[in-house]
């Protein structure tokens, strides 16, 4: 029996406490170069007491008899980002001097949904404790591919929804079909012998492009790491010089549309990923935004007589790289754009960035938000609502996809969109009810149901720190993180009479 049958075998939630455990061997690694020599021992002792109780409850689970269905594992990917955590935490806690274990919880949350949302303060972080935040949220993003595709696409939920009907060699075949062709585990096996290599390979691709720009190599590897997982998380703040925002800028491409790391590389993939419809919708935001900032920056600037050909190219970049970073709710800011608001003399559009992170990245990737794809759905269906304004009797193109996805595609975007609105509500009430004001309660809200932590510290007129807040605040904040990972329509769908009768 090969390792993949074996581990397809094991219920996923075990299989997720042994990867955790191997993880936790990175930071031990790292603490050891450093001559941390307490803080290396826990997390190995940790990764050695996790790694035992995951083959316990292997040598358990392994003899009974389990049916899985698509939606078993999609309730035990909820629980996951519920109770995994729990196990995550267990090292940081050990590792920090008056850390609570609670504190540590709702930081594991934030990093294992890739939200990236630090709940201490950066002096209290060592580098291997940032490490840890950055394998857990890079763990993660690789759960989020995987998921997406095994778990997500099959049930046409996640953005698949959209379009509910896939190209298999040149032929429509619905999702029931991909369902009965294989089982839930032997998908989550085959997928993730897949996704793995491409995922492990473009980390370390990037890890090395910016040292060679000149990042420290452990600064580089977080950066990395963060990148390909859209988590944010940085060693010093700073990705570094514009040399290293450019390496990390060609890399968001992998967050805005899955197929930028489905397909095959080779000679048609520069022209397959510019007809992808997100890739061009996320171009046109990336173009178009930073553009109109430009000008805004420029207006300002002629008006106090203080306009620079090399402040005008500072603003311009940090306009592109931060654009883009907030596109994928990663969260990474620019170094030219506090230049650019100081050249200007007009305050950083924080709104804008907010608006950006709402928007989202690409369907199956680790980005947060509506996803570019029901955005695009709603784009088209508002288009042609306009062409028969014009011409009441005519006929639209695109073939079959297309109108499916300005009909029954725009409709459903728009309830997912309904959705996201009133989880918002939701939330900002409750969050008001802790005591925040209404400003703090929106961008704390759009922050976690995003998955896009930096945005706290950039959406307001002052910077939101997590820290500060009280345990109520944190626990709302830890679940609208999962709300926001998992979806709201996933969430709905987990409660319909449709799973209960299944």
């Amino acid at each position: 029996m090969s390792i993949g049958q074996s581990i397809a075998k094991l219920p996923l939630f075990v299989v997720l406490i042994g990867i955790s455990a191997a993880a936790m061997l990175l930071p031990s690694i790292v603490a050891l170069g450093q001559d941390d020599m307490p803080t290396s021992r826990v997390f190995f002792y940790s990764a050695i007491l996790f790694f035992i109780l995951a083959m316990l409850l292997g040598f358990v689970t392994t003899s009974s008899a389990r049916v899985q269905t698509g939606w078993t594992q999609l309730i035990t990917l909820l629980l996951a980002y519920l109770l995994l955590p729990l196990i995550l935490a267990f090292p940081m806690d050990a590792a920090m001097e008056d850390a609570r274990f609670f504190t540590c919880y709702i930081d594991m949350v934030s990093s294992l949904t890739t939200t990236g949302a630090s709940f201490f303060d950066a002096e209290r972080l060592s580098d291997p404790l940032v490490m840890w935040r950055a394998t857990v949220a890079w763990f993660g993003g690789f759960l989020i591919w995987l998921s997406a595709i095994a778990i997500l696409a099959p049930l046409n939920l996640g953005g698949y929804e959209v379009t509910s009907e896939a190209q298999v060699q040149g032929l429509q075949t619905r999702s029931a079909g991909q369902m009965r062709a294989a089982s839930p585990e032997q998908r989550l096996v085959k997928h993730a012998r897949r996704l793995a290599p491409t995922y492990i390979a473009l980390t370390i691709i990037l890890w090395v492009l910016l040292m060679i720009t000149g990042s420290e190599s452990l600064a580089a590897l977080i950066h990395a790491m963060s990148t390909l997982s859209t988590s944010g998380i940085s060693l010093n703040g700073q990705i570094g010089s514009v040399g290293a925002e450019a390496m990390v800028l060609i890399f968001f491409i992998f967050a805005l549309s899955r197929r930028s790391f489905t397909h095959a590389l080779n000679r048609e993939y520069p022209r397959r990923m510019l007809k992808d419809r997100e890739v061009r919708l996320a171009l046109a935001a990336i173009v178009i935004v930073p553009a109109l900032l430009f000008l805004r920056h420029w207006f300002g600037a002629v008006e106090t007589d203080t306009a620079q050909f090399s402040d005008a190219v500072a603003s311009l970049w940090g306009g592109i790289f931060t654009v883009a970073s907030f596109l994928t709710t990663t969260g990474f800011v620019s170094q030219g754009w506090d230049a650019a608001s100081q050249w200007s003399g007009i305050d950083a559009p924080g709104m804008v960035l907010i608006g950006l992170a709402l928007m989202g990245g690409g369907v199956a990737t680790t980005a947060g938000g509506v996803k570019l794809l029901r955005v695009y759905a709603l784009y088209k269906h508002g288009l042609r609502e306009v062409e028969k304004l014009i011409h009441p009797h005519s006929v639209a193109g695109a073939g079959r996809l297309g109108r499916r996805i300005r009909r029954e595609g725009a409709y459903i975007a728009w309830v997912f969109f309904m959705l996201l609105t009133l989880s918002m509500a939701l939330f900002m009430c409750l969050l008001a009810a802790t005591g925040l004001d209404f400003e703090t309660a929106m961008i704390l809200t759009i922050s976690a149901l995003t998955t896009t932590g930096p945005l706290a510290a950039v959406g307001g007129e002052t910077a939101i720190s997590f820290t500060g807040l009280n345990d109520l605040a944190k626990m709302l904040l830890a679940f609208a993180m999962i709300v926001g990972r998992m979806e709201t329509l996933v969430l709905v769908a987990l409660i319909s009479p449709r799973f209960w009768r299944g």
